[in-house]
């Protein structure tokens, strides 16, 4: 089961990735970078993709009908985030941000960016939710 380091460079090997980071989407802040960041500084983007899955975390529109959870239940209590990953288009690139299920509260995802022309978005959802299942957080 891999760590941070090994789960990002395993992100990097696919085909076109340009950066990838493991975020804490509660704080804004990246546990663990590699490769680019679109804007030059992971930080910064750390914290502009940490607004967007927080939005797609914690509003109801996105969640699926569910029974409402019992009284005294947190949102880690139940079955898991609603959202499996969000996926942003832009002319150049695709952003893969992948909602990571941990023993704690959840709050992590994998943002990986990928190169357009030379990236396969298929493969790397697929490979993403793989690194998400097996990633170890110590």
């Amino acid at each position: 089961m891999p760590g941070i380091d090994e789960c990002l460079l395993e992100a990097m090997a696919l085909p076109g990735a340009r950066g990838a980071a493991l975020v804490d989407w509660s704080s804004g802040l990246a546990l663990g970078t590699a490769g680019d960041s679109p804007v030059g500084d992971h930080e910064t983007t750390a914290a502009e993709t940490a607004e967007l899955a927080r939005a797609a975390a914690e509003y109801e529109s996105f969640a699926q009908a569910e029974p409402a959870p019992e009284a005294g239940d947190g949102p880690a209590a139940g079955a898991g985030l609603p959202v499996e990953d969000l996926i942003i288009t832009t002319r150049t690139g695709y952003h893969v941000l992948r909602f990571v299920e941990t023993s704690f509260d959840s709050s992590v995802f994998l943002h990986l960016w990928l190169d357009r022309a030379e990236g396969n978005l298929a493969l790397a959802r697929h490979r993403l939710r793989t690194l998400a299942e097996g990633l170890v957080l110590r």
